[in-house]
């Protein structure tokens, strides 16, 4: 596991566009290994961080190690989906907050469990549930139907090759149950032709419409975006660090759109490349801030 594997993205960036003052209420709805978190805290503020995936847990316990006695009483973590922002933030009084961070995607933690089924170039149970509810990749990929799993890898993973793939993949269950991320990863390489093979692995985008599809991540994140604006105070900042294509322009157009709200990048923000080269996932990483008008709605 690389060292750098945890780190957390774009930090500075994110902690200037937050405009953090002492004593503001805030929401990290995506905690994941607790570095944004962790940053945040040092200002000292009352921070609410979010995670749909329950073993964030240890990490929030490796964190309060840390912290002063302060810290800890003015931190909380809810494990739920951030599409439940608005309930989760009344409960806790964050109703009028003074800004929110969302860091989307997939996290290096989740990546680096095998087990968890997210990655392409580890063998693991072909799983990718952030959460427990929804259906797994396995129950997916072995039972939708051509046309529709065509659909999906190209929507969601703006793969061009759509059609081989899912092709490929209803020829290769009907001999055995897909059961791993390593069989799946097989199947893809085999669709692809000979030649076609570019700097990223065939089996990236695939990899990424399922994972996106099983944790109906778009939608959620347009949930918690309209959540996020209602909860923002007068002034307040939203920021969002996106990391792929069709994550960024649903954040880019409900900045857009939302009447609420004051667009402060015109274009989003990327990291350094003395960054991206001590944290390769930062490579995609695009980072949007917007402000809050007007007061509560």
């Amino acid at each position: 596991m690389s060292t750098h594997s945890h780190e957390a993205v774009m930090l500075k960036e994110s902690l200037a566009a937050l405009d953090l003052k002492t004593g503001g209420k805030y929401i990290d709805a995506t905690f994941g290994a607790g570095g944004h978190t962790r940053a945040m805290l040092e200002h000292n503020l009352k921070l609410l961080s979010i995670d749909q995936d329950a073993t964030v847990i240890k990490y929030e316990k490796e964190l309060r190690t840390t912290l002063s006695k302060e810290q800890n009483q003015n931190f909380w973590l809810s494990i739920t989906n951030f599409r439940g922002l608005i309930k989760t933030a009344k409960e806790l009084d964050f109703n009028q907050i003074d800004g929110i961070l969302f860091d989307l995607g997939v996290s290096s933690m989740q990546l680096d469990q095998a087990e968890r089924g997210f990655a392409f170039r580890q063998d693991g149970p072909l799983d990718m549930r952030m959460g427990s509810e929804a259906q797994s990749a396995e129950e997916i990929i072995n039972n939708l139907a051509e046309e529709k799993l065509a659909a999906l890898i190209y929507r969601y993973g703006e793969e061009r090759l759509s059609r081989r793939i899912a092709k490929a993949i209803v020829v290769a269950r009907q001999e055995t149950i897909i059961k791993t991320t390593s069989q799946l990863s097989e199947i893809i390489v085999s669709a692809y032709p000979k030649g076609k093979y570019r700097k990223k692995h065939p089996a990236r985008q695939t990899f990424q419409a399922l994972r996106i599809y099983v944790n109906d991540e778009l939608r959620a994140l347009e949930d918690a975006l309209e959540a996020a604006s209602r909860l923002l105070d007068k002034n307040g900042k939203l920021v969002v660090i996106s990391y792929h294509s069709l994550e960024d322009r649903i954040v880019k157009h409900f900045i857009k759109d939302d009447k609420e709200l004051k667009i402060i990048t015109k274009k989003p923000l990327t990291a350094s490349s003395e960054e991206i080269q001590q944290n390769p996932r930062a490579r995609s990483a695009k980072l949007r801030i917007a402000e809050k008008l007007g007061g509560r709605v």
